[in-house]
């Protein structure tokens, strides 16, 4: 299973039940190895697409909101 959230005033979180994640960017592919990555959602991250705590500091607000994706 994979869910999003869009967590209250803060990033996305992307959490998957088995697997890891694989991000591509120009300078080649990435393989994270966790459950959960964090993912801005302000757009003033300094490593994106990763959040960095940036949306604190510029009082960023979004509401709270699930989505549940399941894989078959």
């Amino acid at each position: 299973m994979i869910k999003i959230k869009a967590s209250k005033n803060g990033p996305y979180l992307i959490e998957i039940s088995s697997g890891t994640f694989e991000v591509e960017r120009d300078s080649g592919n990435e393989t994270i190895d966790k459950k959960t990555i964090a993912l801005c959602r302000c757009g003033g991250s300094q490593n994106k697409p990763f959040c960095d705590g940036t949306h604190r500091k510029i009082g960023f607000t979004g509401d709270e909101a699930t989505i549940k994706v399941n894989v078959k």
